[in-house]
């Protein structure tokens, strides 16, 4: 990518707000989801991120981690399929005990211009990627998470303005939106909080593998902020939700956008 996202966070000190946490990030391998996993290092907690088949970028991620002072367990595996997201879970209980923070951040989308266009196929997978797989891993991992722990899901702006060019994506994000808020109704008793994260425009490799130059060379421009943002501009909104400074929050949803008013 040119230029290369931003995912380091070089100006973000640590306070030790996840120390001694074990944190599950799906999609960690790079761009929201890296900078999650070199935040979380840098705040103290173990880090393990499931990822599709990017086994580079996954190293990388882990070489970030491990140079924050963290271990960091690399999984290779589909979302999508339960048995997967199973493992992964197992895989993080067998080698740290625990788990205190689960981050549903993996999606994937494929514009289209218009709805005919979007075969079955297509919108099995999106939906199976980005809303199956987020109850996969939910499920896997809560035997394992106690009083104090937290779930993070990824939603999207375009789950409140909405995108004409990626209706299945923008409809399997607003299914996380009721995701969000159902579970974390459902879990209050048991002291889990759940709460997600709408992102705007940010610049990760996502975008340049889906959309065609003249997108990518405007992409963000439509924002109040009138460019794309960076990736360790969201990750702190993940630092805050996983951590005590959010006690409070449940249900919630946090919209680092560039400015973009969306009322939700």
């Amino acid at each position: 990518m040119t230029p290369q996202p931003s995912e380091t966070s070089p100006g973000y000190r640590g306070s030790g707000k996840l120390r001694d946490k074990v944190a599950l990030i799906t999609g960690g391998d790079s761009g929201i989801g890296r900078a999650i996993a070199v935040l979380y290092a840098r705040e103290g907690a173990k880090v393990g991120i499931l990822y599709l088949n990017e086994d580079d970028d996954a190293r990388e991620t882990r070489r970030l981690v491990e140079a924050e002072g963290q271990p960091c367990t690399i999984l290779s595996g589909d979302v999508g399929d339960e048995e997967t997201c199973r493992k992964a879970v197992e895989r993080i209980i067998g080698e740290h005990g625990r788990l205190d923070i689960l981050i549903n951040n993996a999606a994937e989308q494929h514009p289209r211009k218009s709805i005919v266009d979007i075969t079955a196929e297509q919108l099995e997978r999106t939906f199976r990627t980005n809303i199956f797989g987020q109850f996969y891993m939910v499920k896997a991992a809560l035997p394992h998470m106690n009083e104090g722990a937290s779930i993070i899901n990824t939603t999207s702006v375009t789950a409140y303005r909405g995108s004409p060019e990626l209706l299945d994506y923008s409809a399997s994000k607003g299914a996380i939106v009721a995701f969000t808020r159902s579970l974390s109704i459902s879990l209050t008793d048991r002291g889990i909080r759940v709460n997600a994260v709408a992102p705007g425009p940010i610049w990760t490799p996502l975008i340049p593998s889906t959309f065609d130059e003249g997108k990518v060379e405007s992409f963000g421009s439509n924002v109040p902020m009138k460019r794309a943002g960076q990736p360790d501009e969201v990750a702190p909104a993940y630092v805050f939700l996983a951590s005590d400074d959010s006690s409070y929050m449940s249900g919630q949803v946090l919209h680092p956008n560039g400015g973009a008013v969306v009322n939700g």
